[in-house]
């Protein structure tokens, strides 16, 4: 039992606790040993776990301080308990719901997490829950002062040490590859998807633009570093490199194209300096394609679901709108199914189920932003009892069938479908796209159905109605299934339902529960 001296936290000293660590046939034997800084000396054989609400995070720099690795799973969910095997340089972080971890999970199969600039390896843990010493004092500690903060309460002054690290409101942000300019107004558009910005302001130091960026809340810091260090505003260009400061409060004189207190519109523009002038700010959104859209309603949908830290930031360069999906149950799918649930992130232009291969589908969506955020969202959720794989596909387009050739309706051709959610520019959709839950968002509700035509409308669908909501007009409602699978098979099965009337039912996903 003496090898676990080094286990930092929260370790109850029973052996059948520690066995599960170090065991070699607990199925954790990729955990590597002494301090070699997880290297790559001896081979990780990863078998991948299935989902589990515990995380097992590795290659860890020899530094990294708990509230580093607890500030990794904070954008995705309440973080639940904490264990760091510091002379091994891994940890273990249990999140409130499995929900959170998967969505975690796939946000950083896209997006590598960094922890003081070391890449850091995340996989599901064999263990489905962290069964440590709650008696463990600085742990708990950490984790309420985490989530204290993170429900806009004050952490107590002896835990504000421990959350120094990360718990400033001001960004430090430097723009490499400058090929366009980057202006205040930018950098305000991208930011504020996380959060209330304040303060912004922009100098020159070192021939290298910078700026200085307030949050009214250090949590929102947090999550914009998270999901926006390391990603280019403009597509291969303008590259963000984002800091804490040590400042916690900027000073601002003047409103202008260099600096602006968006607290205090009366500010002087001070000397001889002209306000942005807005065209050139348009033109240079419009002409980028960038990955924040300033002008693309999409991508700033992804950003602000990366707020919600739901979702990988879209756009990787040079991916196509074309989706592989596979594990699909073939005995079940159809392109109809596929269109309509992978239409709730974006506008599905073709399906293809692959005539040798009916467990594995490509789907074509509009572009490579609408393919990053359905692919974010809906890799490892559960369609007909199977676990579905989402990949960016190679293929740069779905070719349809030969005239005349016949293939068993595999191939469906939806760019003229008046189903697509996302065909109207400024359209509330592009606010309402969510992951997967149980809870489901019902609109277009004609004015005689009653809660128990749709309490029986979503049973039959197969699944138990867990509550019921109407919102205050009926045209709209909440319902809440037991379990997302259920929520996803009623979405597919009931979204555009013709309720009378020429009256169609439309179904999201929601962000609340009931």
């Amino acid at each position: 039992m003496d090898g676990i001296s080094d286990v930092a936290v929260g370790v109850k000293r029973g052996s059948d606790e520690l066995s599960m660590y170090n065991s070699p046939n607990s199925g954790m034997s990729s955990i590597s040993d002494g301090a070699s800084n997880g290297s790559d000396s001896k081979k990780l054989r990863v078998e991948e776990a299935p989902p589990s609400r515990v995380l097992h995070i590795r290659k860890l720099p020899n530094e990294a301080s708990e509230t580093e690795v607890i500030a990794l799973g904070l954008p995705f969910g309440k973080v639940t308990n904490i264990l760091t095997l510091k002379g091994k340089n891994q940890a273990f972080l249990e999140m409130g719901t499995e929900e959170a971890a998967i969505t975690m999970v796939n946000y950083y199969t896209t997006v590598t997490p960094h922890v003081r600039n070391v890449p850091v390896f995340i996989q599901y843990s064999n263990h489905k829950e962290l069964k440590t010493d709650a008696g463990n004092q600085r742990t708990q500690a950490v984790l309420q002062a985490v989530s204290a903060v993170q429900s806009g309460g004050s952490p107590s002054s002896d835990v504000q040490e421990a959350l120094a690290a990360a718990s400033s409101p001001v960004l430090r942000i430097i723009i490499d590859n400058m090929f366009y300019p980057v202006t205040l107004d930018v950098l305000q558009q991208i930011f504020s998807k996380f959060g209330t910005v304040m303060k912004i302001i922009t100098f020159t130091k070192n021939n290298q633009f910078q700026a200085l960026l307030q949050f009214s809340d250090p949590v929102n810091a947090q999550q914009a570093k998270l999901a926006l260090d390391g990603q280019n505003i403009y597509n291969s260009c303008c590259t963000l490199r984002i800091d804490f400061s040590k400042l916690v409060n900027l000073n601002v004189k003047y409103n202008n194209d260099k600096s602006r207190d968006y607290t205090r519109p009366e500010l002087p523009a001070g000397d001889g300096q002209p306000s942005i002038d807005p065209t050139v700010a348009a033109a240079f959104s419009k002409d980028s394609s960038s990955l924040l859209g300033a002008l693309n309603p999409l991508s700033a949908a992804a950003a602000a679901a990366a707020a919600a830290g739901r979702v990988a930031l879209a756009g990787q360069t040079g991916s196509s709108g074309v989706l592989l999906v596979s594990n699909l149950n073939e005995e079940m799918v159809t392109p109809q199914s596929l269109f309509t649930l992978f239409g709730v992130y974006g506008d599905v232009q073709r399906v293809k189920i692959l005539y040798n291969k009916k467990d594995s589908a490509l789907i074509q969506m509009s572009d490579a932003n609408q393919a990053q955020l359905a692919m974010s969202h809906l890799n490892g959720q559960k369609m007909y009892g199977k676990i579905i794989r989402v990949t960016l596909s190679k293929h740069q387009t779905v070719a349809l069938p030969r005239d005349g050739l016949d293939d068993q309706g595999l191939t469906k051709d939806y760019a003229n479908s008046p189903l697509h959610r996302f065909k109207k520019p400024g359209s509330k959709n592009f606010q309402n796209i969510f992951p997967p839950s149980a809870t489901l968002h019902l609109s277009n509700i004609p004015q005689d159905v009653t809660e128990d035509d749709l309490r029986l409308l979503f049973s039959n669908a197969g699944g138990t109605v867990k509550a019921f909501k109407f919102f205050q007009d009926r045209k709209m409602a909440l319902i809440q299934m037991s379990t997302v699978e259920e929520a996803i098979q009623a979405l597919i099965d009931l979204h555009n339902y013709n309720m009378g009337g020429n009256q169609h039912l439309r179904v999201s996903f929601s962000k609340s529960t009931i």
